[in-house]
């Protein structure tokens, strides 16, 4: 799916292109509403309101006018006025900053299948990580040795995640922001936890080492 993000403030917009590339959107950035308005078609587009040449509102009810592209607005402006007004010139959903990118990402997901069910999102392949060890995303199932494991929703999220490149030395900051959130302010604590807990049940079918002053990367037995 091919994705129009409208947002000015960079570090934001950083952020969010990061994850959703990594849930396997393709992302056109743009600053600026007549950057907008001028971008060629995409699949969907995540519209700030907050442009430095446009009202994002504006923005939204041109495009709206040009077609039924899903349209999800992402603001600062959080009054119920303005979600009001957002939703009733055209678009199909409003999230307020801040933001978890997991977050904007269900409700991409949600548009979508209400727009496009038949292309509601990209689809997640089965993942095989090792001889030992399958990732099943579709089903968001993990079998080693043909027996599943019981791991909880984030103990799932963060295998996946690691799975994605095995052997990799991922910092713990891009696994808090891939499996938490972009916007994660707490302790790190609970990732050396899920990790734990993780290792206890992978056995020695894969091991998640440390990587000391790093992170983590998950090595999967052959």
């Amino acid at each position: 799916m091919r994705v129009l993000l409208v947002e000015d403030d960079q570090p934001i917009a950083d952020s969010l292109r990061r994850g959703l590339v990594r849930y396997g959107y393709e992302v056109t950035w743009v600053r600026t509403g007549a950057e907008a308005l001028a971008a060629e078609p995409a699949d969907m587009v995540l519209l700030d309101l907050g442009l430095p040449d446009v009202d994002g509102l504006d923005v939204c009810r041109e495009l709206r006018a040009r077609g039924d592209v899903p349209i999800i607005v992402i603001s600062a402006r959080a009054d119920e006025v303005d979600r009001v007004v957002g939703l009733e010139i055209g678009a199909d959903d409003y999230v307020s900053k801040p933001f978890g990118v997991r977050e904007v990402i269900a409700r991409m997901r949600a548009v979508a299948r209400r727009a496009r069910p038949a292309a509601a999102e990209p689809v997640a392949p089965e993942s095989h990580a090792g001889g030992r060890l399958v990732i099943d995303r579709r089903a968001r199932r993990v079998h080693v040795d043909g027996a599943e494991l019981a791991l909880s929703p984030k103990e799932y999220d963060l295998l996946a995640f690691l799975a994605d490149a095995p052997g990799a030395a991922l910092t713990r900051e891009q696994i808090m922001e891939a499996v938490w959130d972009a916007h994660w302010f707490g302790p790190t604590k609970t990732l050396d936890v899920h990790i734990g807990a993780l290792r206890r049940k992978l056995g020695d079918a894969a091991v998640v080492e440390t990587v000391r002053g790093v992170g983590f990367r998950l090595v999967v037995a052959g």
